[in-house]
């Protein structure tokens, strides 16, 4: 009788003790997969942040760069270089690392057009796709996804802003603002907005900024990083195309 006893309080014992450590076991499980799905979107979205940021605020930094030094604008590529590729080597920084070196690219190509060539609008394509060879090789050999597709989508968006450019007829404007000094481009931009105001100019501004957007939600829909830097790119032209319209309105 009391062996019965001491045994059914041994054996009621250790089966609390092992629904204590499954459920312990499982809390931790559940614990780990939380952190996990976290850390992924939070990642996610600092990929995103980081390369809408990349497109949007470097631009206010060299555009007055490329028109004293562009020299040094120039040389400044393989400083972003150099870091992108030092940031490539650890584990821990290697998603920066990639970034950086996309963003070298679009940055050697800013150096470059507006430095010296900013006069001819014609070139400025050209000129922007001068990474792209080496984008799309990368993208083929499953390399430097999130560098290359951040590429790709700045391209993309200058792409669509000078399609509106040649479509609203603001080219012959931009050739004469790049001609004259800052100080004489007031009428022109005045004119420039004018144009802009016309029917014509706003649903054209509908239609950019509706393809940019469904291009960046679209891509910014899908879970890999790579294409979290490819939507900020995007999505970023919008936010640098309406600070330049404004500041143009108000010149």
């Amino acid at each position: 009788m009391l062996n019965n006893i001491f045994f059914s309080a041994a054996a009621s014992g250790l089966l609390c003790q092992s629904e204590q450590f499954f459920l312990s076991h499982e809390n931790r499980i559940i614990v780990n997969y939380l952190k996990a799905v976290w850390y992924a979107k939070r990642q996610a979205w600092l990929v995103f942040a980081a390369a809408s940021f990349l497109v949007s605020v470097p631009v206010f930094v060299q555009a007055p760069l490329v028109r004293q030094l562009p020299l040094l604008s120039l040389v400044m590529t393989f400083a972003w270089l150099w870091w992108g590729l030092t940031l490539l080597k650890e584990p821990a920084t290697r998603i920066w690392g990639d970034l950086l070196l996309g963003f070298s690219w679009s940055w050697l190509a800013g150096s470059i057009y507006w430095g010296w060539l900013r006069w001819e609008p014609l070139v400025h394509l050209p000129v922007e796709a001068i990474g792209l060879p080496f984008a799309v090789w990368g993208l083929w050999c499953g390399w430097g996804k999130i560098g290359n597709l951040f590429y790709l989508g700045s391209f993309v968006g200058t792409v669509v802003t000078d399609v509106y450019f040649y479509l609203t007829d603001l080219i012959p404007y931009w050739r004469q603002v790049m001609q004259v000094d800052s100080a004489l481009a007031k009428p022109i931009l005045q004119s420039a907005i004018a144009q802009v105001k016309t029917p014509w100019g706003i649903n054209c501004s509908i239609v950019l900024i509706v393809t940019l957007l469904v291009i960046g939600l679209w891509s910014l829909g899908k879970k890999q990083l790579h294409w979290k830097a490819f939507s900020g790119a995007v999505l970023s032209t919008i936010l640098v195309d309406t600070i330049f319209w404004i500041a143009a309105s108000l010149a």
